[in-house]
């Protein structure tokens, strides 16, 4: 069981990842972002507005890093990632996200003043071999030629901005409840989501859309923090860290499943280098010397 609830998480974040495919041509980008944690926000309300309502005072101070966090975790990341998916596939987006945790850690010597040891570097270089392979959908010439695609990069920049939210979040070290801290967090970036769902061409809700809408708010958002941070408590951070590795796993099955995807050689080759260069970043004379970035790793994957 104790291992139950994080898997089971991280089933709930490869679905997403599904989801946002299924989105395309059925719901703007924007609509999609802003419903998703609107939704979020209406279901953890009853429950954490008047815990936060209390807290108020605590909160004020911290509310422009909050509103930063917001920014970063919720506004950027889904919105490039739903953005991205009209152009790149469920499977190469996993892997893509499979990054992240390795762009935390390399985030982290500048903002937490951390150290890099030689097996992470190692690490780094292997794992950036492969999402390069799997950029150039096993072509490294053509890549050098075209360049990364418009959907490509956007996944790299959400995977990016999700490290930055990781790294901060253990720099800043808020002194409040993690899910009141997490429900303002939801606020701020549902109304930094406000304007460019204004501004989509076509907001409506349908019978084909409304779904999706509550798969991504009730599942993806609110369920599988809540699954995953009891794994926290069971599991330790260190051990449930290492379970995120099976999110592209769960996304390239799913989508081969439910999408009809095809999965290539380059897929298998440049998503196994990224992950082994993941594993031997975290081998255990790193993970002794950067404990405080594993554990920022881990507890702030709940918004995947």
């Amino acid at each position: 069981m104790n291992l139950l609830l994080p898997i089971l998480a991280t089933l709930i974040w490869a679905a997403s990842t599904v989801v946002n495919r299924l989105s395309v041509g059925v719901i703007d980008p924007a609509a999609i972002s802003f419903y998703r944690w609107l939704t979020a926000l209406l279901v953890l309300s009853p429950v954490l507005l008047p815990k936060v309502w209390r807290l108020r005072r605590q909160i004020r101070p911290h509310l422009p890093k909050l509103l930063m966090l917001g920014l970063l975790g919720m506004s950027l990341y889904q919105s490039l990632a739903y953005f991205a998916a009209h152009t790149v596939t469920a499977t190469s987006m996993g892997l893509i996200l499979a990054t992240m945790p390795l762009l935390t850690v390399l985030l982290a010597f500048p903002v937490l003043n951390a150290r890099p040891t030689p097996m992470l570097l190692i690490g780094a270089l292997i794992s950036f071999a492969g999402l390069a392979w799997l950029l150039a959908a096993g072509d490294l010439p053509s890549l050098w030629q075209q360049g990364v695609g418009q959907g490509e990069l956007m996944m790299l920049l959400a995977s990016l901005s999700y490290a930055l939210y990781c790294v901060l979040v253990k720099r800043w070290q808020i002194p409040l409840p993690t899910w009141e801290s997490l429900y303002v967090q939801i606020f701020c970036g549902t109304l930094l989501l406000i304007p460019p769902f204004l501004l989509a061409p076509s907001i409506a809700l349908t019978a084909r859309n409304i779904p999706l809408v509550l798969f991504a708010g009730l599942f993806a958002s609110a369920l599988a923090p809540g699954l995953w941070m009891r794994g926290l408590q069971n599991l330790g951070a260190e051990k449930t860290a290492v379970l995120m590795n099976l999110v592209p796993l769960f996304t390239a099955i799913l989508a081969i499943g439910l999408l009809g995807e095809t999965l290539h050689l380059y897929h298998a080759v440049g998503g196994g280098l990224i992950l082994l260069g993941i594993g031997l970043a975290q081998w255990k004379p790193t993970r002794v010397k950067a404990r405080a970035v594993t554990q920022a790793t881990s507890k702030v994957s709940r918004n995947v």
